[in-house]
């Protein structure tokens, strides 16, 4: 399955990326800034599953940023949406086997942080898998990785100076914080958040750890950026929305490409 999907991809593509970009809600807009791209639709890739979320186009493109041979996911595949965790990382073991070396990941999240406001940009420094699920489970092949991947460093601490350092150079200011991954599709509740607070969760998304479990099982490093689109349930007296989360990713669409651009030449 994996060859196969990779093979059709090398078929209509003129690079081989090194560098994997899977893009959140909203944050998609970095796809229009790669230098003649290769588009190809979720639908015509063997085995990929198909995107259903507003704002999530469901399009591969592969291209250069900067020079930089890429693979960028436009949309990303949710467990909420139906797909098992294995299903939803899939597309990284297809990265993987096209070349891919290093892994940038973005998701819009809710702050769970109170000193955190709608608009900032989290560096992701661990997880917390809270989803109940796990893509791993099941016969380990050897071939794709080891039985028991080390998650000691699942975010790349060298990815991580990295971004700082190109953060400070463009002005863009960025939180840094542990990222809460649950099942969805429903907000959490007042009561959740707290518990999430306690547990040391700075924002809470539906999304990333699954994809980054298989990425560190493959062996490639990761970059985690959160956009956060929203302070989570019950510390605003407001309700949450989907609308809300669009909203906050087009205003911090300048700030979020001048840092992400910068970043993927120095991965």
């Amino acid at each position: 399955m994996i060859r196969d999907a990779a093979d059709y991809i090398r078929s209509r593509a003129a690079h081989t990326p090194k560098v994997g970009l899977i893009l959140g809600s909203g944050l998609g807009v970095l796809a229009d800034h790669i230098e003649q791209p290769v588009t190809i639709a979720y639908k015509d890739i063997p085995y990929f599953p198909q995107s259903t979320v507003e704002g999530h186009a469901g399009e591969l493109l592969i291209g250069t940023i900067q020079g930089t041979a890429v693979v960028l996911m436009k949309g990303r595949f949710h467990m909420y949406e139906g797909y098992g965790p294995e299903l939803t990382a899939f597309p990284v073991r297809v990265m993987k086997e096209l070349g891919v070396s290093t892994l940038l990941v973005t998701n819009a999240a809710g702050g769970v942080n109170t000193s955190y406001s709608p608009g900032d940009l989290m560096l992701i420094s661990d997880h917390i898998n809270l989803t109940g699920k796990n893509p791993l489970i099941g016969p380990n092949d050897g071939e794709l990785g080891p039985r028991f991947p080390d998650m000691s460093q699942a975010y790349s601490r060298r990815l991580r100076e990295t971004a700082r350092q190109v953060a400070g150079e463009k002005g863009v200011p960025l939180q840094e914080g542990v990222y809460a991954g649950l099942l969805g599709p429903s907000y959490e509740t007042p009561a959740e958040i707290r518990m999430l607070h306690t547990l040391g969760a700075d924002a809470v998304g539906m999304s990333t750890v699954s994809e980054v479990i298989v990425a560190r099982h493959a062996g490639l490093e990761v970059l985690g950026i959160s956009c956060i689109s929203n302070m989570a349930a019950g510390i605003l007296d407001q309700p949450l929305s989907h609308a809300e989360v669009m909203e906050t990713t087009d205003r911090v669409r300048e700030k979020f490409l001048s840092l992400v651009l910068a970043i993927i030449p120095k991965m």
